[in-house]
């Protein structure tokens, strides 16, 4: 009998880890972008929220993709609220699969066939049809482990009696809620839980309220789970944790204060006869009841969320969070977001420079808040990328991947000639023009993300350095200008040129990384020379043949 239950217990654990992993893999990138599209108001998040869970059968990817949102800077925390709300409620659904399917509809003689075709789907297919074959080969062990679980709950029958379990005084209907909720935390799985208590309800083993009682604290351990895995997260884990555990926490207490109300409701809709169904409802009813309650109040149980977990990591990496790096476009996304605001804080702080040395009037002791956190932000960006899953499908999310790790590159660079950039001196008179104007087109980018009109401006400077640096040399041999002076002058354009070439460099591949229409590496508008080759080859960039050569000395 023991050996029953427990062994019905895994086929079910089992059945649900393959149907939910199924079908997460098979939907692929279609659930991330029904939970992004239909979340930007609350009432759609709680619908997107419930729908996405109660069809891959799992609150833990909801929750998961949640996270990612909120990191990367797609959802607010109100707006992840709403999905949360909607995740706990959609995974009510699983006692419905078991109260009507599971008791009311024959399954036994369908299930090993499902399992043999899932498996042969699984083994013989590609792509979708292999994760759905999993799927329905999951679908089937459900149904196989809820058999396993009535025969071993009939014998138990016979040896329990309901009326010798506690439930009748408040104490004991808190040691049944206790009950439930160490039983979600040992089963780490709701679902086998709640199956469990409807399974021994069906088999007469416990009462009608004793079951309730359970599910409530089933319902509660999940709270319990999400807390423990929030243990060394990020502040958007920790927030969703505690977002989670005070809904539920709130849920039950209404679920406990209503509980003969709830109870005659889903008694009466269901009828009598069919007391498994009543439980399935009475879950489905509280947790409607906790959305119906806090709905309203959204916003202020949010606000009161991001107090008790306040945001304490630097602004550039405060995207980055480990849980995020698990689902590879969204990661790719967050470590965008903290490149791009990289990108702008180097640009503000390189035309700040820039003015400085041709003598414009701007405190030269006040760098650009936040510009000294960059380099370890990149350093971080680069890390969090290296734990990002690949992409098994490679495609766009492949290339946005590696566009990123070019920008980064490209930053790193542009970084490195910000904290060199005293070495030279200030600007020569006779450069004051072309300074300004690279100073004008790095705020200029900033205020527009126009990506054109930096590579018109590469392209236009090349040109530009190319001829001064015939001049200057010219003045130089005819003793128009001191051999100092030359050497000073061609490298204050030089530098001015590789900080518009990193720049837009940067700028052409953080549109990719953040899903912009450019397909591939860019050419170089210049056309490629040697320290682009050379720039080209330790990056992994492609450098594409062009018309006229480059040189950059």
């Amino acid at each position: 009998m023991i050996l029953a239950l427990l062994g019905g217990i895994g086929i079910f654990l089992i059945g649900m880890i393959l149907l939910s992993e199924g079908l997460k893999a098979a939907a692929g990138g279609a659930l991330r972008s029904i939970l992004e599209r239909f979340a930007r108001t609350p009432a759609r998040a709680v619908l997107s929220g419930a729908g996405v869970t109660a069809l891959v059968q799992s609150s833990s990817a909801t929750t998961l993709t949640t996270i990612g949102f909120v990191s990367a800077g797609l959802l607010s925390f109100p707006q992840a609220v709403g999905l949360i709300f909607g995740a706990n409620l959609g995974t009510t659904s699983t006692g419905w699969l078991v109260a009507v399917l599971g008791f009311k509809v024959d399954m036994g003689a369908l299930a090993f066939p499902l399992v043999g075709a899932g498996a042969l789907l699984r083994l013989l297919g590609r792509g979708r049809w292999a994760h759905g074959g999993m799927a329905l080969a999951g679908f089937g062990l459900i149904f196989v482990g809820i058999d396993t679980l009535q025969e071993g709950m009939a014998g138990l029958a016979e040896r329990i009696d309901p009326a010798s379990l506690p439930g009748a005084s408040l104490g004991g209907r808190f040691l049944l809620v206790l009950i439930g909720a160490v039983m979600t935390v040992v089963m780490q799985s709701s679902s086998a839980a709640v199956a469990t208590t409807l399974t021994a309800l069906h088999a007469g083993g416990i009462g009608v309220e004793q079951a309730a009682l359970l599910v409530i604290g089933q319902n509660l351990g999940t709270s319990v789970k999400a807390m423990l895995a929030a243990i060394g997260g990020g502040v958007p884990v920790r927030r969703t944790a505690v977002a989670h555990t005070m809904f539920n926490l709130i849920t039950a207490a209404l679920a406990l204060l209503f509980l003969p109300v709830l109870l005659f409701g889903a008694l009466t809709v269901s009828g009598e006869a069919d007391p498994a169904l009543a439980i399935a409802l009475f879950h489905t009813g509280f947790n409607l009841l906790g959305v119906a309650v806090l709905f309203p109040v959204l916003n202020r149980f949010a606000d009161l969320v991001e107090r008790v977990v306040p945001e304490t990591r630097p602004s550039l990496t405060r995207n980055l969070d480990p849980a995020v790096a698990q689902v590879p476009e969204v990661a790719v996304e967050a470590a965008s977001r903290s490149a791009l605001a990289a990108a702008r804080l180097l640009s503000s702080e390189l035309a700040r420079l820039l003015r400085s040395a041709v003598g414009i009037p701007v405190p030269k002791s006040r760098r650009v808040a936040g510009v000294e956190e960059v380099p370890q932000a990149l350093v971080e960006v680069r890390g969090f990328l290296a734990r990002v899953r690949a992409h098994p499908e490679g495609g766009d999310g492949l290339a946005r991947h590696l566009s990123l790790l070019h920008a980064v590159d490209h930053l790193d660079r542009l970084d490195d000639l910000r904290r060199d950039f005293g070495e030279l001196g200030d600007v020569p008179p006779e450069l004051h023009d072309i300074a300004g104007r690279v100073a004008g087109m790095l705020e200029g980018w900033i205020e527009t993300g126009d990506v054109e009109a930096v590579a018109e401006f590469s392209r236009a400077l090349a040109g530009e350095r190319r001829a001064r640096r015939a001049r200057t040399l010219q003045d130089e041999a005819v003793g128009g200008t001191s051999a100092e002076s030359a050497r000073l002058a061609i490298l204050h354009v030089k530098r001015m040129d590789r900080i518009v070439y990193h720049g837009w460099r940067a700028a052409f591949h953080l549109e990719i990384a953040g899903g912009g229409s450019a397909s591939g590496p860019p050419p170089d508008p210049r056309g490629p020379g040697p320290q682009d080759e050379a720039s080209a080859s330790a990056t992994g960039e492609v450098m594409p043949d062009a018309p006229a050569p480059r040189s950059m000395t």
